[in-house]
This record gives C-alpha cells, structure tokens and sequence, in this order.
C-alpha cells in the first residue's frame, strides 16, 4: 500500500460521514478485536486508539484520524483480506501507523490502561 492510498483513507470527511465512521466503529471494533486479538501485534495500541478516539476530550481533528484507521480495520473486504494469517493485517499496519505518527501525543496513558483492561478482559472471556 502506498502513502497516497494512506493518505487518503485519513483524509477529513464531512461531519455525517465521520458520526457514520463513528458509529460503525463503536458497533463493531470489539467482535473484531476478539475475533483477532492474538494475531494482530499491535492489539493493545488499536485498543488504545479506540479509546481515545472515543474520548470526547480528544481534539475532533485527532478523533477523525483515528476513527478512519479504526473503521478500515474493521471493514472485512480492504485492501488485503484479513484472514490470510501473514500478511492479512499489513496494509490495516500500516494505515494505523500512520494515523498513530499524526496523533499519538494524544493517545494518553488512561487510553493504555483502559486498552489494557479491556484486552486483558477480553482474554479472560475467552478462558472461560
């Protein structure tokens, strides 16, 4: 994936299509963190990003990027289908790193600790 097709999966949309990216993101990010957990390494950053990406405190600009890399992570038909187990995540990898280089100065401790919490709840779910 080039840096243009990642640059323009972060542009800025307009208001009715960002509470959409939104709300998608809301209904769908945790089945798909369960679903995947395990086999993304950067599980407990995506979690992290969600939750400030949530956080009404978080500037809007920061939330939008954030909710952009979120809802292509979740859509199952992207650029390179998740579920070939090696490189399924790669281009979900690598539009997230860019939207973390733009933003993750706000992407604050309480974010990691809830990440955290919420991937370690997840785990014991699934022990169950």
């Amino acid at each position: 994936m080039d840096d243009k097709t990642i640059g323009k999966i972060l542009l800025p949309v307009p208001a009715e299509k960002a509470r959409a990216r939104e709300k998608k993101v809301r209904a769908q990010f945790w089945s798909k963190m369960r679903a995947f957990a395990s086999h993304i390494p950067f599980s407990e950053d995506l979690a992290a990003a969600y939750f400030c990406a949530t956080d009404k405190r978080t500037p809007l600009k920061v939330r939008g990027t954030l909710l952009a890399a979120l809802a292509y992570f979740i859509v199952p038909a992207d650029m390179i289908p998740d579920f070939f187990a090696a490189v399924g995540f790669s281009d979900d990898l690598a539009v997230f790193t860019a939207a973390m280089t733009l933003v993750q100065a706000h992407v604050t401790d309480e974010h990691r600790d809830q990440a955290e919490k919420a991937l370690q709840a997840n785990t014991d779910d699934e022990a169950a």
